[in-house]
């Protein structure tokens, strides 16, 4: 793809931010880790380079350097902490320990406007806040670099060498806490680039069909609908590709929200026309995971009969040699994927990790590059229902992964009613969309000592969880209301048999994750 900056990761909490703010300008972007094979990066034919962050040192004897091949290109490279010092240690700079570390938020002094990074940007005074974080910092800078901006704690907290387009940045240009970092990474990728800012959503869509139809050929193809917004635009896509070479699966697993399977199939079989299979595999889904407590061994589980379940409709549908599944990019970064071994496990999606080795299908993943708001985006612009395109979030294992512990008919039951009543209100009052991102209930592997009618009850609790997020890959909890909240529970314990305490979760991402298991 033309116009691509290649992010390359040195294992920085933030690298995915760095891919969202570039995209946000309109220019794609895909990150790599540094130990990629050069061919890999360069298949791409990026424009420039963006070093991310990391917690190494560069002077220490393990520490990750800088890969020959990037400077070797003589493209435009961004620097950002331990990839400031990448560039600082490689082109004969010092890196050394600071005085003292440096973590939140800072003023800097710009020092040098007249540059293509900093074009452009109004500071008053000259002063930007920025969002530090490092123990090191670049105490000598390499020749032929000047300083562009520094603060009372980093002498050198930005430096360049503007000739051959090569910048460094001791702050994080990539989180909200740099409230004009989205600039300067857009005039790294517009104006040092020079990457035309024309990746849009309509321009997406027009590549991804004919990268499909390129794949797929004349061949049968089968896709793993859901409902929600990821398999939806996928199904939509693939649609658009092949026609009706396209079957949808839907597999009612038992683990769905009320209402869910029923709702489903009218949308998309009724409504949008859809060739679609409706599977209830309760039973199977069930049985497979009784006795099942461990999160990852219920991701696994779930994604092998979802393959499994596909794999026989698709033999009675003939010869289908694809399989159509709405992977996203954070699926992929959690579940570390095979593109990127280097990271750390968060956990497994059972469309990434949790498929089986011996699966019969090849893939088409036609998202599995992009973030939940660009799917968004896409549905949008491919014309899906508002029902569709901001439908509440759902994981692939479902209902499984809200039940700590064992999964039962009787506990499923229990939570779908919890959940349906949770989202009820926040729809009553408008939070659905705009007020939260990702709302649901919980059930707990705990009971607790309660009092109704003035006898003693020993029943299960509920947790409320509700998020705020722009990407999904942070996000933070929801201030609800707390009569609405009180609403909710008042209603779970009332309307509900066995529950008898509901609880809030304040907690954000990081440290937990979005969803309990």
């Amino acid at each position: 793809m033309d116009n691509t900056i290649a992010v390359i990761d040195f294992g920085s909490q933030y690298t995915q931010l760095i891919a969202r703010r570039v995209r946000e300008a309109h220019v794609y972007c895909e990150i790599f880790p540094y130990s990629a094979e050069p061919a890999e990066v360069l298949a791409h034919a990026p424009k420039g380079f963006i070093l991310s962050g990391g917690p190494a040192s560069v002077y220490a004897a393990d520490a990750p350097q800088l890969p020959d091949y990037i400077l070797e290109q003589q493209l435009p490279v961004l620097g950002i902490c331990y990839g400031m010092h990448l560039l600082t240690h490689r082109l004969g700079g010092r890196v050394a320990a600071a005085a003292r570390r440096e973590y939140g938020q800072a003023d800097v002094h710009v020092v040098r406007l007249e540059n293509d990074l900093f074009r452009g940007i109004e500071l008053p005074n000259g002063l930007m806040r920025v969002w530090m974080s490092h123990g090191d910092h670049t105490d000598r800078l390499p020749p032929g670099f000047e300083v562009l901006a520094r603060s009372s704690n980093s002498p050198i907290a930005a430096m360049g060498d503007v000739q051959r387009g090569l910048y460094g940045l001791q702050f994080h240009p990539e989180v909200v806490h740099t409230p004009l970092g989205h600039e300067l990474l857009r005039n790294f990728a517009v104006e040092v680039c020079q990457c035309a800012p024309d990746w849009t959503p309509v321009f997406f869509i027009e590549q991804t069909i004919e990268s499909i139809r390129e794949q797929v050929g004349e061949d049968q193809i089968v896709c793993g609908l859901s409902g929600g917004v990821d398999s939806a635009v996928t199904a939509t896509l693939v649609h658009r590709a092949v026609g009706d070479q396209l079957t949808c699966i839907f597999v009612n697993t038992g683990l769905l929200r009320l209402g869910e399977p029923e709702q489903v199939i009218h949308t998309f079989r009724d409504t949008m026309g859809m060739r679609l299979v409706p599977v209830d595999a309760t039973e199977e889904f069930l049985e497979a995971l009784q006795g099942v407590v461990d999160p990852e061994r219920k991701r696994r589980i779930i994604g092998e009969r979802f393959i499994r379940t596909f794999e026989r409709e698709a033999r009675i549908l003939g010869d289908v040699p694809f399989l159509a599944q709405g992977t996203l990019y954070p699926d992929v970064i959690e579940s570390r994927g095979p593109e990127r071994q280097a990271a750390a496990k968060i956990k497994t999606h059972h469309n990434v990790g949790g498929l089986p080795d011996d699966m019969s299908f090849r893939l088409v993943e036609p998202l599995r590059y992009l973030f939940k708001d660009e799917v968004r985006a896409v549905g949008e612009a491919l014309g899906l229902p508002d029902s569709i395109v901001w439908r509440q979030p759902f994981p692939g294992p479902g209902l499984a992964v809200r039940i700590l512990g064992e999964v039962t008919w009787e506990r499923l039951e229990t939570l779908r009613a919890a959940d349906a009543i949770f989202l009820d209100e926040l729809g009553a009052a408008g939070l659905l969309r705009d007020g939260t991102q990702q709302a649901f209930a919980v059930l707990l592997p705990v009971r607790s000592v309660g009092v109704m009618g003035d006898e003693r009850t020993y029943q299960n609790a509920i947790a409320l969880r509700a998020v705020t997020t722009e990407d999904f890959m942070t996000a933070d909890w929801a201030r609800l209301d707390l009569d609405l909240l009180a609403r909710a529970s008042n209603r779970i314990v009332n309307e509900m048999r066995g529950v008898n305490r509901v609880v809030y979760d304040i907690t954000s991402k990081p440290p937990a994750t979005i969803e309990w298991e």
